[in-house]
């Protein structure tokens, strides 16, 4: 399989960094739809695994794009 581009990989961070902002509304926003108190959605956003899952693949496709040069 061939390496993607600077280009692919830019395009891939892009629409991650997209779809974790739009994830992080979206728990904010039914979190305070819910009452709940900020330290709580804080807790939760910081420990939901997605978001996790999703930090931890844009820092591998960042450090891949940063070894590419």
């Amino acid at each position: 399989m061939p390496e993607p581009t600077r280009e692919e990989l830019h395009q891939s961070i892009e629409a991650l960094k997209s779809y974790r902002n739009r994830l992080r509304k979206e728990i904010t926003t039914i979190s305070q739809k819910l009452h709940m108190p900020q330290k709580k959605i804080d807790s939760t956003l910081s420990n939901h695994a997605e978001l996790k899952e999703l930090d931890n693949t844009l820092q591998s496709l960042i450090n891949q794009m940063d070894g590419s040069k």
